[in-house]
């Protein structure tokens, strides 16, 4: 098979049989979270005034991102993993645009399986692709980092990769984990002054977490929605 990683939300020009796209900090971290506090399905937007279109339609809908990592006025959830954790969402429809992981998802619809993850669903992503949509040796399989310079999505696609080719394990889980607390990206949330970025997200983010499903991207929808894949 031939694994390629890419980093940034840019379109890819070459097909894939199979995409993954990767958020650490936070977009798909808080994705998996979602799902976890019971939210049905996820759809996915490129601006803030197409979610605000879509609740003036469906008021239930829940609104979630960030612009440039801050939240968005009127939107009900931020882009926090500590707080969606917090939210009773059973049945719930979110609405999320984020600056780099939505945004590469958009952008990247014409593999013929796509899936989101974080970090923190990183293994069981890389292993239900693995073992269920590559049995040949000629596929092709993206892996973009969707962050353009994050070294925490280049280090989970790092690792995402090595499992799929069934590699002995060059990269471990404990050295992706360090690599996202000292990425760039996370300086500021381990900066006491800056108020708008919360250090227990990234605790969030590292943790790998055993559940029993994948975030699979329905592109024959209308809007491009993440909905769960039972494994």
């Amino acid at each position: 098979m031939d694994i390629r990683i890419y980093q940034g939300s840019d379109a890819i020009e070459t097909e894939a049989k199979v995409t993954v796209v990767i958020d650490v900090i936070r977009a798909f971290t808080v994705a998996h979270y979602a799902f976890l506090q019971g939210v049905k399905e996820i759809y996915l937007v490129e601006t803030v005034e197409h979610a605000f279109r879509m609740k003036e339609k469906n008021p239930d809908f829940v609104l979630a991102g960030e612009v440039n990592g801050l939240a968005i006025d009127e939107f009900d959830l931020d882009n926090s993993p500590s707080h969606i954790q917090e939210e009773e969402l059973t049945g719930k429809t979110l609405v999320q645009k984020t600056t780099n992981g939505v945004r590469a998802t958009l952008n990247n619809l014409s593999s013929n399986h796509l899936f989101v993850t974080g970090f923190t669903n990183a293994r069981k992503t890389a292993e239900f692709i693995r073992d269920n949509l590559l049995p040949g040796n000629n596929e092709i399989v993206h892996i973009i980092a969707s962050h353009p310079s994050g070294d925490d999505d280049y280090a989970c696609a790092e690792f995402m990769k090595q499992i799929m080719e069934g590699d002995s394990v060059l990269i471990s889980a404990h050295e992706v984990i360090d690599r996202i607390i000292h990425a760039h990206v996370a300086e500021k949330f381990f900066d006491e002054y800056n108020t708008a970025f919360n250090r227990e997200d990234i605790m969030y983010c590292i943790e790998e977490l055993d559940t029993n499903f994948v975030m699979k991207v329905d592109q024959t929808s209308k809007i491009p929605k993440i909905e769960r894949v039972q494994l």
